[in-house]
């Protein structure tokens, strides 16, 4: 598990020098953990090397991790896969924020199912940035009206956008983030009060610091190769 410290020290290298090269301060960009399939044992050597936020895209995976974890003060929880219906209770219940917001439906079901007492939700609108056929999220001309409608929802904290563009060259994917960081831009001038502009993975997260991400979600580079999912 020492590995998993070392590791978190080479990403916050990574992400500093990419911070200096853009001109940018390093406080303004988040490091999210992406702890999918991981062992419960490995976000705690992440947190006890001082990581505290951890992104699942299993909802009930991490739902468990949360119970075997829920002594250890200031984490926070990401659901950052795509939603279905039946998992919006378990994500309103649970989680800190969800990332992967692309219709009004999952929205208004997290909206209602945030359990009173607790802070709203951060929420995220997933965005199909590059147009993949097989992937969630809405598309840009359409984002608009989805975070209007988003940000008026109680228990809801809208925050901003998430991207996975498809693998691709680099400087096909900072075109990728640069259009993301516009449609944000947009999405600000329309009067949203947006933060987040959530992309960029181990491969490619300078090239995401680069065009202006807040927050970027890194797996491997931290815990390395994932183990096997075991088919529920």
């Amino acid at each position: 598990m020492a590995t998993i410290a070392l590791n978190l020290q080479s990403v916050h290298a990574r992400i500093a020098a990419a911070c200096a090269q853009a001109g940018r301060d390093a406080a303004g960009v988040t490091l999210l953990a992406v702890s999918k399939t991981q062992p419960a044992g490995a976000v705690r050597a992440a947190y006890n090397a001082g990581q505290c936020a951890f992104g699942e895209n299993y909802v009930q995976e991490g739902v468990d991790k949360i119970a075997v974890l829920t002594g250890l003060p200031g984490l926070e929880w990401h659901c950052i896969g795509p939603l279905q219906s039946n998992k919006t209770r378990l994500v309103a219940q649970y989680f800190d924020w969800a990332h992967g917001i692309d219709r009004l439906k999952i929205a208004e079901r997290l909206s209602a199912q945030r359990p009173p007492g607790k802070p709203p939700l951060n929420v995220c609108i997933q965005v199909n940035i590059d147009g993949g056929g097989s992937k969630a999220g809405v598309a840009p001309a359409d984002a608009l009206a989805l975070a209007q409608a988003v940000d008026g929802l109680p228990g809801l904290c809208l925050r901003g956008i998430m991207t996975i563009p498809d693998p691709a060259p680099l400087a096909q994917m900072r075109t990728w983030h640069a259009r993301a960081r516009q449609l944000l831009d947009a999405l600000r001038q329309a009067g949203l009060p947006l933060d987040t502009l959530s992309m960029g993975m181990s491969a490619d997260l300078e090239a995401a610091i680069a065009e202006g991400a807040t927050l970027v979600r890194v797996g491997t580079a931290i815990f390395g190769a994932r183990p096997t999912r075991q088919a529920a």
